[in-house]
């Protein structure tokens, strides 16, 4: 009998249990748990069947077969609610419950005819069928609005997770297979994978160091502590998945994945793998049934081995919770997870621009409606008890209970008239649809509330590399042996000692991951892969005629003694290898004028150190580096030392690196991107200003800044470095001061030589400024782990794709995919319009609120009724509204949106020009209104429907005369600036065309077949005609309001600002400590939400808001990395109050 085949787990010296108990110790006791163990990393290699320099294979029955014996790297998102559920959330809205309540009690009071009124049920002919007829209608419409939301929500949580698909592709990690470093999916990453380790990343995966050079990490997003942890063979070996690289850089095995790695396992204690927990232990209890039916009797060994990929998910959950204690019953399990496993609360998030007006809005629209609810239904029910108790002398009856509900109904549709519950949909539907298309453009958008906040930008801060320029490095002057090079030298003009030592100098002190991969066809340029600076020194070797590959094969980086990675305080590289003949030899690189400092030596031109004096250095400075400079070049200094003595202590870096020897200057052209000028001309004619902070030579960076546009010879402008910023910043106790910044960055245009932390400083002194009316809105863009910060502080953050690292992806609200500036111009044009969007959805939402209030109310006070019934104004207000929301929030951007100044932080939402509007045709469509109410039947010679209990002509003709109106009013908001061509672009939107026709196809089926059911009788052509020519009349109306000038009107016309955000009720940090404060508010926010459809619709949007957080980074996995990054410091995000030199010096400690 044939050997059975062994199991996945059983091919491998380690387990899942023994791996996760190995990732579970930190520091030296993890180092001693490994020698005991496994004596060395190696050793562990050896078990896990990896080489520790080629890597795995990488076939695909290999990485099968890793899968099902150790996991998939991939945390399975919770399943999205079943639209069933979404129908049952629609069905919680306060409002709708009190539609379907009182639309209930009608009907059965219709059906109630009480025996003492058999003599008197003389009504008019089919009023009592009538007023059953007209229940069941406002049920089958709340029914319809409830399926519709439900649909609208589903609908967008479909096209959210596939943005989030999207989000997830781009998430890649570099990995060792075959001997070949290649970036692969964070899917795709298996235990026994080697992982190339570097500045910015943000781990996939837990890991054992096998090399690392100066690497330290920020675990913060795991414990809670700020302080950076270096990593070394000696220090600590264990690397965990959603921690962050500082610096250094290195190599690492895979020892777990997905939820077996540590930050899985705490994904699983916060409950977050429920949904895959149910089928997991249904697996389970189907494998241990198959596993009875074994005839050998093995039954444990079979349940181990039997378990696969879905096995080791369930076994990583099934230990997290018995750690916990948890209960059989999973709602149970949950809560007591959160309970004992207790996180820091998450900060609160401030709300956008527009969050903050539309909340503002939303609250006082519907404190306004419901006062007009309940004086409608006060004044309804006294009115017929003072006619029929009191004039007419009627006794009490039960029919008359009747009349109390329909005055009820009456008074909460004209509640429901009244709230612009469509105003959340069309935020979220532009929104939506603005995202999608900003993603063809470049622009992946992480945080929804970015789009439409960058429509309101008024300053941009931006990086120079990639951004502005095309980030295609290459060396194009030297200085070399006392000679300045205006172009590349060949081998034979230099010494062959410099050139060995230039050679050696970059191919070793240079990130082993930056390379150059030849062109695949002949004249095309080398593909740069990694660091572009790196790149072009590499470029400057292959000039050289010298191979840096066959360099970097003679000294792996497994024989570098230490090194000195790059940072942004550093500036510079330098990395310690050992010489043949005994002692070391430290080549740097770094900025130009920091390398030169600590330069005693240089070398001529036959390789001989030189002494290099003082007045030597100022020389080089005045007559080759800022030369270069000012032709826009990025200067680098290479440099090396020699230590043929005792081995200095490596830790003292400053005296380390200090009496080098100049090799050389390089000179470096990053070219302009052609593209660039003509973007920044259009951000500034938007009323935009575009400043530059870069880390180089304030000489590259004001050539650079000429070439873009952004400073212009003659205007008044200030281009400073990091160190006079800020000497000019603080006052004479160090502390930076708002009125000091206050007095720079208005002129502000070059910021050079700056730091991340003067990025922080500059751009939460913009915002905070208050000398401005509307206060500045500020977007930045960084591509630096350091850059967080900023990235955090800005109202809107752009990261850079391709060359961003991922810490400053995970703190960015967009992805620049291009790192291209021009993006940043269509973000902004795309903001724009979806602030745009949301307006013309006002100014048509508000315009007809108004009139059906109005109507309503002036009808109830003079008929006894409303004009419009109760089923009809919830087909104008739930469902035309909901059109006319996808209507107006599906308009196309335009380059005109550019022509204009932004709106800024606190100018109002309802522009004058916009109340203008609304006013003026709400007294077009109310005349015509009353007109056809107290004089239609005279003037279209027909029966007046004034007291009738049936559908008459008479009403049917108001109500459609209201809803032409309507139409055509649609097309009048797609304007909102007084344009009088409100026709133009229309053709480029068949969205809003297609829906403009359906909606009057259905408006002719209501009234000529809606009967009973929408209160309507078939109406004459000539009684059509003449509601479409009260229509055409609004668009006649438009010419006559655009020639009303705005400047003239009060400043009271205009509404919606949001320059008290402390009006805006919200509970706060503050709110915490007074309870009844707090409590007041959140009554507030409670009695609102339920008053009003804006709750569901709001929720919907916070949840896939915060779904695209969580999830938008993860590299598969990483959904826990942001989720948990979020929930310990809100990332990378400065506190408000921390502006002292202590506290801003060093972000590295910060984060």
């Amino acid at each position: 009998m044939a050997a059975a085949e062994p199991l996945p787990e059983q091919q491998y010296d380690c387990t899942v249990n023994e791996l996760k108990e190995l990732m579970e110790v930190r520091s030296h006791e993890g180092i001693q748990k490994i020698k005991d163990k496994y004596g060395d990393v190696h050793e562990i290699c050896k078990r896990l069947k990896t080489n520790p320099k080629d890597g795995v294979s990488g076939t695909i029955v290999e990485l099968t077969r890793r899968r099902q014996a150790f996991g998939a790297n991939t945390i399975p998102p919770k399943a999205p609610k079943s639209f069933l559920r979404l129908v049952w959330e629609a069905l919680q809205d306060t409002t709708l419950i009190i539609l379907e309540i009182a639309a209930i009690i009608s009907l059965g009071l219709s059906f109630y005819h009480p025996p003492d009124e058999e003599g008197e049920s003389g009504g008019e002919p089919g009023e009592s069928e009538a007023s059953w007829i007209e229940a069941v209608a406002i049920l089958v419409a709340v029914i319809l609005v409830v399926f519709v939301t439900a649909f609208n929500d589903w609908n967008k949580e479909r096209k959210f997770r596939g943005l989030q698909d999207r989000i997830e592709q781009e998430q890649k990690f570099a990995v060792i297979r075959d001997g070949v470093a290649d970036q692969i999916n964070n899917k795709e990453i298996v235990v026994g994978d080697i992982c190339q380790v570097k500045y910015g990343d943000l781990l996939p995966a837990d890991g054992i160091i096998i090399q690392s050079n100066d690497l330290k990490i920020d675990e913060s997003s795991l414990t809670g502590e700020s302080d950076q942890v270096k990593k070394g063979i000696n220090r600590d070996l264990h690397l965990l998945s959603g921690t962050h690289v500082m610096e250094g850089s290195g190599k690492m095995v895979v020892t777990a994945v997905g939820l077996n790695s540590q930050s899985g396992i705490i994904f699983a204690l916060l409950g977050a793998t429920e949904d895959i927990d149910k089928e997991n232990k249904k697996k389970k209890k189907e494998k241990e049934k198959e596993n009875n039916k074994e005839e050998d009797g093995k039954q444990a060994d079979g349940e181990t081995a039997m378990k696969t990929m879905d096995g080791k998910a369930d076994g990583a959950v099934d230990e997290a919770k018995k750690d916990v204690d948890s209960s059989d019953d999973e709602s149970d399990s949950e809560g007591e997870n959160k309970k004992k496993f207790k996180m820091p609360s998450i900060p609160k998030k401030d709300q956008s621009v527009l969050q903050l007006k539309l909340t503002k809005l939303a609250i006082q629209i519907g404190y306004t409606g419901s006062a007009i609810a309940v004086l409608t239904i006060i004044t309804l029910v006294l009115r017929f008890c003072i006619e029929t108790f009191a004039v007419d002398k009627h006794s009490w009856s039960n029919k008359y209970w009747s009349e109390f509900i329909d005055f009820f109904i009456i008074g909460v549709t004209v509640l429901v008239v009244a709230v612009p519950e469509g105003l959340p949909l069309a935020v979220t539907l532009s929104l939506a649809y603005s995202v999608t298309k900003m993603t063809k453009d470049n622009n992946l958008v992480r945080h929804l509330d970015a789009c439409e906040t960058m429509g309101n930008a008024t300053a941009i801060c931006s990086d120079k590399t990639g951004t502005l320029t095309t980030n295609r490095m290459t060396v194009v002057q030297t200085y070399i042996g006392g000679t300045h090079f205006k172009k590349v030298p060949g081998p034979s003009d230099i010494a062959a000692k410099i050139c060995d030592i230039i050679v050696k100098g970059i191919s070793i002190n240079s990130s082993y991951a930056s390379k150059l991969i030849p062109p695949e066809q002949e004249g095309e340029l080398a593909k740069q892969v990694g660091n572009k600076t790196e790149c072009s020194l590499l470029g400057f070797v292959v000039n050289l005629e010298q191979d840096y590959l066959q360099i970097r094969d003679e000294w792996p980086e497994e024989k570098f003694h230490h090194v000195y990675t790059f940072n942004s305080m550093r500036k510079s590289m330098s990395t310690v290898i050992p010489l043949p003949e005994g002692g070391f030899r430290l080549f740097s690189k770094g900025a130009s004028e920091m390398i030169l400092k600590k330069c005693t030596l240089i070398l001529d031109a036959e390789g001989q150190p030189q002494p290099l004096l003082h007045t030597d250095k100022d020389d080089i400075i005045r007559n080759v580096i800022e030369p270069m400079a000012c032709d826009g070049l990025r200067t680098l200094c290479l440099a090396y030392r020699d230590f043929t003595s005792e081995e200095p202590d490596w830790d003292e870096e400053h005296l380390v690196v200090s009496n080098l020897i100049c090799v050389c200057i390089v000179g470096i052209e990053d070219p302009v991107r052609p593209e660039v000028p003509d973007a920044i001309k259009k951000c500034q004619g938007a009323g935009i200003t575009v400043r530059m902070v870069t880390g180089d030579n304030i000489n590259t960076a004001r050539s650079i800044a000429t070439k873009c546009g952004i400073v212009t010879p003659g205007e008044d402008f200030l281009i400073v470095e990091g160190k006079e910023f800020n000497r000019r910043i603080r006052d004479k106790y160090g502390i930076i001061q708002q009125e000091l910044i206050d007095k720079i960055w208005p002129r502000l245009r070059v910021l050079a030589r700056s730091s991340p932390t003067d990025k922080h400083t500059l751009v939460k002194g913009i915002i905070d400024s208050r000398i401005n009316v509307h206060r500045e809105v500020v977007a930045v863009t960084g591509d630096g782990t350091n850059d967080g910060p900023a990235l955090k502080k800005a109202d809107v953050g752009f990261a850079m794709g391709i060359a961003g690292t991922d810490v400053a992806k995970e703190a960015s609200d967009i992805i620049l995919t291009d790192d291209n500036f021009t993006s940043i111009v269509k973000a902004v044009m795309w903001g724009r319009n979806v602030y745009d969007s949301i307006a013309k959805f006002l100014q048509f939402q508000l315009t007809v609120n108004v009139v059906a209030v109005t109507l309503t109310f002036v009808g109830a006070l003079t008929i006894k009724t409303s004009p419009l019934k109760a089923v009809q104004m919830l087909w104008v207000n739930l469902i035309m509204d909901t059109f006319a929301s996808l209507a107006l929030a599906t308009e196309p951007p335009t380059e005109d949106l550019l022509l204009r100044k932004p709106y800024g932080r606190t100018s109002p939402l309802i522009s004058q020009t916009m109340m203008k509007n609304i006013i003026g045709h709400s007294v077009y469509q109310l005349t015509i209104m009353f007109v056809i109410l107290y004089a239609g039947d005279v003037i279209f010679d027909i029966d007046s429907g004034i007291g009738s209990k049936v559908p008459t002509v008479h009403f049917s003709l108001i109500f459609n005369a209201f809803v032409m109106m309507q139409l055509f009013n649609e097309v009048n908001s797609r304007k909102i600036h007084d344009e009088r061509n409100v026709f133009i672009g229309m053709h480029k939107n068949p969205i809003f065309l297609g829906i403009l026709v359906g909606t009057f196809a259905v408006q002719i089926v209501i009234i000529e077949v809606g009967g009973l059911v929408f209160f309507t009788v078939p109406l004459s052509l000539d009684l059509w005609l003449w509601c479409i020519f009260f229509g055409v009349g609004e668009l006649l109306w438009t010419q006559i309001m655009c020639t009303i000038p705005t400047d003239k009107l009060p400043r009271i016309c205009s509404y919606g600002t949001s320059a008290s955000e402390n009006e805006v009720p919200s509970i706060t940090e503050m709110d915490d400590g007074d309870t009844n404060r707090a409590e007041v508010k959140r009554a507030q926010i409670l009695w609102m939400r339920g008053l009003t459809r804006l709750q569901q619709q709001i929720r919907v949007v916070n949840a896939f808001q915060a779904g695209l957080e969580r999830m938008s980074d993860k590299k598969s996995l990483n959904s826990v990395h942001e989720f948990m990054s979020h929930i310990t410091t809100d990332s990378y995000r400065l506190p408000n109050n921390q502006d002292d030199d202590a506290n801003l010096h060093s972000v590295e400690a910060t984060v």
